[in-house]
């Protein structure tokens, strides 16, 4: 017989469940007990009324790995104890086909929680914003944060299989990500934190079109026009009134280049009723469009610009990681462990005109800034982008500075 008896048992939660004394005399494998179905009075979201027996993990395992035809089962290390039950009834069982159980260390990352209960009390409790939040590490999320499937088959691809429970730095993740955008991405100008500059000796009311490449290492992606004019917006972080020695962007008489357009030269801040600068006054020199001077003079700094007039209003959402510590959940808590400055959204950011022809999941370089790519919830009247990645790896150095 297969079953040489059968008995009832109570689930901790109340659930009934079917045993079975599984007559083994015939081998060596001690299998004492098993759980084979559970008996649950409770309304079922798809067969709805019309079952009460459900068949356990255990149990319907190498069942179902048989009949779909699944030749190897490839589980984490905790299934290793559950294998001479699988082998067991493929043995013993009428199926179709003899899969094989193999088990091998989990992937975990560093700064993430992968459990799917964890991951649920994210969503439920409203920590995150859904499944697919562009922090979760779920194929949706990263669909979402701009990731490219191809970065995470370079990822998986560079993992080594093993038997010995490890984690893998999120740093590495993020290289693979970095790397192939640095080579699939355009090039695009974006100002996130605006400063309006003023260019004093531009004429009023022109208007001009600056020739800029979009890939600087692929000639095939070709080209695109920016409109200049004597209004424009420049990077908060890119003016100091009084820098430091090793700041070499804007500052009062100092001279900078805007890329693709001319040297400016900053003459006075203005200041608002609090002391805060709100605009800077500037002139430019004629003779240096394209970004180089005739008499050779040179500049240590090229930022970054976009037109007042002509470029988008748009959201921008810097995506971080979710976690601030490495090992969320070390302390007990690995809700605690939430990194407060995960998600910050910026409004009134501006952007040049052709990034209104992005689509959602298509990946750009803001110059300077990072990889984004706009997110489902934009619209052509209220453009939104996310953050992939940063340019350059600084989390690993902030973290270990914490």
């Amino acid at each position: 017989m297969l079953f040489s008896r059968m008995r009832l048992g109570e689930f901790p939660d109340g659930a009934r469940v079917l045993r079975a004394k599984i007559d083994m005399a015939s081998g060596n494998i001690n299998l004492r007990d098993p759980v084979l179905y559970r008996i649950l009075h409770a309304h079922h979201p798809r067969t709805g009324d019309a079952w009460r027996l459900y068949p356990t993990y255990d149990y319907a395992h190498g069942q179902s790995d048989a009949i779909e035809g699944i030749t190897h089962s490839l589980c984490t290390l905790e299934f290793a104890d559950h294998r001479p039950l699988y082998d067991w009834f493929i043995a013993n069982l009428p199926v179709p086909s003899q899969p094989r159980q193999y088990e091998f260390s989990r992937l975990s990352l560093t700064h993430t929680v992968l459990s799917k209960r964890r991951l649920v009390q994210l969503v439920r409790e409203g920590h995150v914003r859904s499944w697919d939040d562009p922090r979760m590490p779920t194929l949706s999320g990263l669909r979402r944060r701009g990731v490219p499937p191809a970065a995470i088959r370079d990822f998986v691809g560079r993992l080594a299989i093993t038997k010995s429970e490890g984690t893998v730095e999120i740093a590495m993740l993020d290289h693979c990500i970095r790397e192939l955008l640095n080579k699939a991405a355009e090039r695009r100008m974006a100002v996130l934190r605006p400063l309006k500059v003023v260019i004093e000796n531009y004429p009023e009311g022109q208007t001009e079109a600056l020739e800029a490449i979009n890939h600087p290492d692929d000639p095939a992606a070709g080209s695109r026009r920016l409109p200049f004019a004597r209004e424009i917006y420049i990077e908060r972080d890119d003016f100091m009134e009084d820098p430091p020695k090793k700041f070499f962007r804007l500052a009062p008489g100092r001279e900078v280049r805007l890329r693709y357009a001319y040297f400016i030269t900053c003459r006075e801040a203005v200041k608002d009723s609090a002391g805060k600068v709100i605009e800077l006054r500037c002139t430019y020199d004629p003779a240096t469009h394209g970004g180089n001077a005739p008499d050779g003079r040179k500049v240590k700094a090229t930022i970054h610009w976009v037109a007042a007039e002509s470029s988008l209003p748009a959201e921008v959402r810097l995506y971080d990681h979710l976690f601030g510590r490495p090992d969320p959940g070390a302390d007990g808590d690995y809700l605690a462990d939430i990194n407060p400055q995960s998600l910050e959204t910026l409004t009134g950011c501006r952007l040049e005109p052709s990034l209104r022809d992005f689509s959602a999941g298509q990946a750009v370089q803001f110059e300077r800034l990072g990889y984004f790519c706009p997110d489902p919830d934009a619209t052509p009247a209220r453009p939104v982008f996310n953050r992939t990645i940063g340019l350059r790896d600084s989390w690993a150095k902030v973290a270990a500075r914490e």
